[in-house]
């Protein structure tokens, strides 16, 4: 199942499909009991789909054939032992793929010539992603980060792993001897290495970065003056031949520290617009700025959800499954102001105050 939504990866999946590209969405569970009902509701969300499909009278029976086909093999290729909080799939002719996201989505299908990427986006972004790289003398090791975990990313050519005769980390560790390991050519060399792999990852996957290692590595790293320079760094050793828990353990204290940071900042942004008269709250307020593209910083709790319909000019709040009824409205501003070059924030629930959990910073 797919997790990683880099910016090749999006404009891939919005590129134009031959008719019908299906979109499949259903909310799923981490933990029991709820999470007993998911392979019914998975289930029955492609037997939708499959049921739409046979309605259309623009789809045709060959073509009706082969999306089921990539439906059929989409589904065989969910595990929802590790279950998040959302599932989507997307079928279309010759192509299929299954999304695992860390944040819910409605229960829905939709037949259309591209595939519904606006849940993508608004989960990929409350999940804050981030890189780690744990670095020693003798390897480098890239982690790939979210909200609750660390996964090691073999990609780019990492891990990437110094081959040197005579050479024992340990060793010189026990007998004290380790600064001597940071002072040799060949690891300021690897180093160099490792700095120049991962501002190549960076490029094509722009995240936050934090850099782990002895003082003496972290320094190496800084010295070749590139991704190190505007990373995080956590001194904390051992961890390039470390576990994703003892990772994750180490990075905890730093990841909600700068969450707690980055909420204060939030806040305060909201505050200052409110008193120069650039501030939006409310779902109405935000959906009628997005489209005119005045949204500059958007502020969302994390598990806001709510259903509305258009009514004239504004939008009222609406039961799921009402006619017309928008379900994942609060996904589709999140995507509308990233498209319009806007900042995207999700914050604790709670944390906007009386600002009906949505708010936003106006451009003018």
């Amino acid at each position: 199942m797919e997790h990683d939504l880099s910016p090749a990866t999006l404009a891939e999946l919005r590129r134009p499909r031959p008719y019908p590209a299906v979109s499949v969405l259903t909310p799923t569970h981490r933990r029991d009991p709820l999470n007993a009902q998911d392979p019914v509701r998975l289930r029955n969300a492609v037997a939708e789909a499959k049921k739409q499909l046979e309605a259309d009278p623009a789809v045709t029976r060959d073509r009706r054939g082969e999306v089921e086909r990539q439906l059929d093999r989409a589904l065989a290729e969910v595990d929802l032992t590790h279950s998040e909080d959302g599932l989507v799939i997307f079928a279309a002719p010759g192509e299929h793929q299954v999304w695992s996201l860390a944040r819910s989505v409605p229960e829905r299908v939709v037949l259309s010539d591209t595939f519904l990427t606006r849940n993508l986006v608004s989960a990929h972004t409350a999940e804050r992603p981030f890189w780690a790289l744990s670095v020693s003398p003798d390897r480098a090791t890239l982690w790939n980060g979210g909200t609750d975990r660390v996964t090691e990313e073999h990609a780019g050519g990492f891990p990437l792993i110094r081959t040197v005769e005579n050479f024992d980390p340990e060793r010189l560790e026990q007998v004290g001897d380790q600064p001597s390991a940071f002072r040799d050519e060949g690891t300021r060399r690897f180093l160099r290495e490792t700095d120049t792999a991962m501002g190549a990852i960076l490029r094509e996957h722009p995240r936050p970065l934090y850099v782990t290692g002895e003082p003496a590595a972290l320094s190496l790293l800084g010295e070749a003056g590139g991704v190190a320079r505007d990373a995080v760094h956590v001194q904390h050793g051992g961890l390039a031949h470390g576990t994703p828990d003892a990772v994750w353990q180490a990075l905890r204290p730093v990841l909600e520290s700068e969450a707690r940071k980055s909420t204060e900042d939030v806040r305060r942004a909201l505050e200052t617009a409110r008193g120069r008269k650039r501030f939006a709250a409310g779902v109405d307020e935000l959906w009628q700025n997005t489209r005119d593209g005045r949204v500059q910083l958007l502020a969302v709790e994390e598990n806001f959800r709510v259903t509305v319909r258009e009514a004239g000019e504004h939008l009222v709040a609406a039961e799921s499954g009402d006619l017309d009824a928008r379900e994942d409205i609060v996904d589709e501003l999140v995507e509308q102001c990233l498209e319009t070059g806007a900042e995207v924030r999700f914050v604790p629930d709670g944390a906007l105050g009386d600002a009906s959990r949505i708010a936003g910073v106006l451009r003018y």
